[in-house]
């Protein structure tokens, strides 16, 4: 297992002009990280090649590998037309993820608001979201890169509908960019979604939450509600609720070794909190 960080960890410090991508790199480098996971948010790279050289280089010059370009995209937010200039859109990311040097490539596939991903709404949706994860990993091919949706969002978030739809895309370079704590938004155990979605991993993100019930008293800023209506808020990753050790054993003992990043969302400073994740993470894995 290779152990990192995605950017998207230190997205407020990049906010803040605290810091840029290559600090990113650089810090993660410090804090032992073997890989970085390119999330941009807080910077763009389609319109500046020149940063994109600059990722290269400054990874190249601290030995560290760029392990994965992780985008947004929502396929059905509007009519044929739309559709299709998405596609068009995803594949000009795929030749960035190719300058990258990157391998792994996450895309999404459609945002919902709660009251549209109910079950019929999705296998009516799901022929269009085959077709795209299709085509994008058709043209992801040609550049030897595996493409992939991640559990996230509220509507692509639970194992069986992750899992459909790998097997429907049917392709040998699409797979699941697999969240550990991100389950708990759709009120899915992650214990049990991780033993049912680890065999279609191609890039894990190690996220952790606190978790409240519903009936609990609305905690206030920076928590936000799961599909049930629990309380969740992002947690350093090992300090939440999420039972870590346990699903980074089932990862280790199915015999993952590809990368893992550390993904931070949670209220506290955001370095502070994305050191500690790495070192819990590291920590747990070597003493499974």
């Amino acid at each position: 297992m290779k152990l990192g960080m995605s950017s998207y960890s230190l997205a407020n410090a990049i906010h803040s002009g605290e810091m840029t991508i290559l600090d990113v790199i650089q810090w993660t480098k410090d804090q032992g990280g073997e890989h970085i996971e390119i999330v941009p948010i807080g910077y763009t790279l389609t319109d500046n090649p020149e940063l994109v050289q600059d990722i290269v280089v400054k990874a190249k010059e601290l030995g560290i590998e760029i392990s994965n370009y992780a985008i947004g995209a929502d396929f059905l937010a509007g009519d044929d037309q739309h559709f299709a200039a998405e596609l068009e859109r995803v594949k000009k990311e795929v030749d960035i993820a190719n300058a990258l040097g990157v391998k792994r490539m996450r895309h999404d596939v459609s945002f919902k608001p709660p009251t549209e991903t109910g079950a019929e709404q999705f296998y009516q949706d799901l022929p269009k979201i085959v077709e795209a994860c299709q085509e994008i990993a058709d043209y992801a091919k040609q550049y030897d890169i595996v493409t992939s949706i991640e559990n996230h969002g509220f509507y692509i978030q639970s194992s069986d509908r992750v899992n459909m739809i790998v097997s429907l895309v049917n392709r040998p370079n699409f797979g699941h960019t697999l969240d550990i704590g991100n389950f708990v938004c759709v009120d899915e155990d992650p214990t049990v979604a991780i033993k049912k979605c680890i065999s279609n991993a191609t890039m894990i993100h190690a996220k952790d939450f606190y978790v409240r019930p519903a009936t609990w008293h609305n905690p206030g800023e920076g928590w936000f509600s799961s599909s049930g209506g629990k309380y969740l808020r992002g947690a350093i990753t090992g300090q939440g609720d999420i039972d870590i050790k346990d699903i980074l054993k089932t990862i280790k003992e199915y015999g993952y070794d590809g990368y893992l990043s550390i993904e931070f969302e949670g209220l506290e400073e955001c370095k502070k909190a994305s050191k500690i994740s790495i070192q819990n993470v590291r920590n747990i894995w070597e003493q499974i």
